[in-house]
């Protein structure tokens, strides 16, 4: 049966009877209810974009703290980055430079890593510029330790052969000249041969004093004869290594023999008159690379420097050889 209502009529101004059907109900409820329902959830969507639910606040917590760390670890890797450069300014310009080697080129210590595609993967996470820079720096502070690694591994290797070359270098006078009876004769040069009356060169400096008076190894290194040469008489060749060697002439006995050992400051022989000489002395000569040198200039392990600046003296106003 339908339900009676009224409609106001503007016409007239006045209500009209009308009869309101189930089925007229019925749609007038579904519309009410389906716009209920459509309020309900605009309004739930509303919220929910607004408001993040428990799960969502951790995500997003997590991803904040994940993205903190990353600018921490940045900021550690530029630090230790400037750590290693400042060691590697060290290396080139002060270890490298003691001992002689070549610096590393920059191109060297600071090659990439991998190929162009080695961060590909990485391009579609997000924050995905933040995580491959770091991912390129971390990499590239991983090689240039490497290759400082390697390099301190050198300059250790260069370090010990440093030290084995400063004991092999001729350093030391091969006699004393704290006995009264011994003393410097002849200097390093050109002068006046005393038995052809010719200017040769003397390749090494003469020390005059009494036969028998000792005469040391200047360096470590071995024996490579110890036998008589023309015009030297007897005479020993030490081979310090290095590209050294030193000659001792006109001794008058021996101490050592060919192949042995010796340390700086060991007694190798006696001074004599052997050979080409007009007088008890020992001729002493330095070698580098095969060629003689003045030994004046290897002087510097046993001489105070007033010592050294009067030898100095002696021997450029020296102009006379024994031999």
């Amino acid at each position: 049966m339908a339900k009676t209502g009224y409609r106001f009529n503007p016409e007239t101004l006045s209500y009209d009877k009308i009869h309101i059907t189930f089925k007229a109900k019925l749609w007038s409820w579904l519309i009410k209810l389906f716009s209920s329902l459509s309020l309900a959830l605009v309004i739930f969507l509303g919220v929910s974009a607004v408001i993040d639910s428990p799960k969502e606040k951790a995500l997003k917590r997590e991803k904040e703290e994940i993205l903190a760390q990353y600018h921490i670890l940045n900021n550690e890797l530029e630090r230790l980055d400037e750590v290693l450069k400042n060691l590697e300014t060290r290396d080139d310009n002060i270890y490298r430079v003691i001992f002689e080697s070549e610096p590393i080129d920059a191109s060297i210590r600071r090659a990439g890593s991998g190929g162009i595609n080695k961060y590909e993967s990485l391009k579609n996470m997000d924050n995905a510029e933040l995580i491959i820079n770091t991912s390129k720096k971390l990499d590239e502070l991983a090689k240039a330790i490497y290759i400082q690694s390697k390099s301190y591994d050198e300059i250790e290797t260069l370090a010990k052969n440093k030290i084995e070359m400063l004991a092999s270098i001729p350093t030391i006078l091969p006699v004393s000249l704290k006995n009264k009876k011994t003393r410097f004769s002849s200097s390093f040069g050109y002068r006046i041969h005393p038995i052809y009356k010719t200017v040769k060169l003397h390749a090494g400096m003469d020390f005059s004093g009494a036969v028998g008076t000792p005469i040391y190894a200047t360096g470590n290194g071995k024996i490579v004869y110890a036998e008589i040469h023309q015009g030297y008489g007897k005479c020993v060749l030490i081979d310090h290594g290095f590209n050294y060697q030193t000659l001792y002439a006109h001794m008058s006995a021996y101490n050592v023999k060919a192949g042995q050992k010796v340390k700086r400051g060991d007694i190798i022989g006696y001074m004599g008159n052997t050979g080409m000489s007009t007088g008890p002395h020992l001729h002493y000569e330095v070698k580098k690379n095969g060629l003689p040198v003045n030994p004046i200039n290897y002087y510097f392990n046993d001489l105070t420097a007033d010592e050294y600046d009067q030898l100095v003296t002696e021997a450029n106003n020296n102009g006379q050889t024994m031999d």
